[in-house]
């Protein structure tokens, strides 16, 4: 039989198409009349017996070798997506695929899946946008609100809002640190305000004010406001705004209470309270994240790490797995041949196994006998090699992810401009 495929012409026996009865071309020694063919073929000469298919050549080679010698890879030089859909038009199954092609494709679907989530998302954001085609006031101003708080690359507005918005990040991080200086702390626990504290808080004020009219905004802006509270981002809005909130009312309680005469049940109160405000000032830590919004290496970073699940669960079983095998031997070597006892126990060793092998070394518990320090250098050594073998994947994960959301920021700015 003769193929020709792309203007390439293959003479291929019938015995050969035999064993692959399913396939596309297998299917030609059944067809009876020219009606069966040309369902089958895109043109059929009569006269040499030529079928007629126009794919692409380059894929169709590769198929022939998979029906001659039995291997199925793909080519580096064509797209993982389009030769699938050459492997569907031929009828044969992605199975028959080496592992490595097998391992690429896969990975490819992922990388157009999530593609094509963030069109989906753009282009429901474009309707969400168009969806009040009058000229009223209203509507222009919900488009012009909506491009100023979510696209800084909409004009000079969405500019300014978000050079403001990384400020008041920037200060609230600088704020939170001079609130942990010790002559502050030692006002605060005494139930002292000076000058400096009051000057804290009016900052952190305005900061929270500020933010939380950035929330009010989005929110506004909205179309679906189920789906904008499910947002990541927005949830650490929410857990970053709402503790000043809850610190402001639990310390109003805690002052009312304090006012009255109470005994131990009362300190103990006071004390709880006291904690519960720590724990609250520590969760403005959280503004930091909000820099996700306007940073493409923290979006590159969120995305990396959920792409890399299964890398950093590797890394941690081996992490475990070493920690496991050294921290008994350490034990043992220390507590039968060492001159001091600093490895009491097995579990108190994992500490020391764990900062070993991310070669950290804080030198609280160090091994004496010479046994131990051999058992020591293999950790070390073992830890370096171990956490070197998922990063790789790690590296270039984090690579594919930057160039990905750089183009997709690209095309979001041309559709824009558009």
């Amino acid at each position: 039989v003769i193929i020709n495929v792309g203007g390439i012409k293959y003479k291929v026996p019938w015995t050969t198409l035999e064993d692959c009865p399913l396939t596309r071309l297998g299917k030609l020694k059944s067809c009876n009349n020219y009606d069966e063919i040309m369902n089958v073929c895109d043109d059929y000469d009569v006269s040499c017996n030529e079928f007629f298919f126009d794919r692409n050549p380059s894929a169709f080679r590769t198929i022939m070798t998979f029906l001659t010698a039995g291997k199925l890879r793909l080519l580096r030089e064509m797209c993982a997506l389009s030769f699938q859909e050459e492997l569907v038009y031929w009828g044969i199954e992605e199975d028959h695929l080496e592992w490595c092609c097998k391992k690429r494709l896969r990975q490819k679907e992922e990388e157009a899946a999530e593609a094509r989530l963030y069109e989906r998302e753009m282009v429901f954001s474009e309707t969400t946008q168009c969806a009040f085609q009058d000229n009223s006031r209203l509507s222009l101003c919900m488009r012009k609100l909506r491009d100023m708080v979510e696209n800084p690359h909409s004009g000079i507005p969405g500019k300014i809002f978000a050079c403001i918005s990384i400020s008041f990040v920037a200060i609230t991080a600088v704020s939170l640190c001079i609130s942990t200086m010790p002559d502050v702390r030692e006002e605060e626990d005494r139930g002292e305000c000076s000058r400096k504290c009051y000057d804290i808080f009016v900052l952190e004020t305005v900061c929270v004010a500020w933010f939380s009219f950035e929330f009010l905004l989005r929110s506004i802006q909205a179309e679906n406001k189920c789906a904008f509270l499910k947002t990541p981002l927005n949830i650490i809005d929410i857990l970053a705004i709402l503790p000043f909130y809850i610190s402001l009312m639990v310390d109003m309680v805690s002052t009312k209470n304090s006012s009255k005469p109470s005994g131990g049940a009362g300190n103990k109160y006071l004390e709880r309270v006291g904690l519960v405000l720590r724990f609250l000032r520590a969760l403005r830590i959280l503004y930091v994240m909000r820099l996700a919004r306007h940073s493409l290496g923290l979006q590159t970073l969120g995305l990396t790490v959920r792409r890399c699940t299964r890398e950093f669960g590797l890394l941690l079983l081996f992490l475990c797995v070493a920690m496991a095998l050294f921290s008994p031997l350490v034990y043992l070597a220390e507590s039968e041949l060492g001159a001091k006892q600093e490895f009491t126990s097995v579990p108190t060793s994992y500490w020391w196994a764990v900062i070993s092998m991310t070669t950290v070394g804080y030198g609280d518990m160090v091994p004496r006998s010479i046994p131990g320090q051999v058992v020591a250098l293999s950790s070390i050594l073992s830890g370096i090699l171990l956490m070197a073998f998922p990063v790789t994947s790690i590296f270039h994960t984090f690579s594919r992810s930057y160039s990905e959301l750089k183009e997709q920021q690209q095309r979001a700015a041309s559709r824009q401009v558009r």
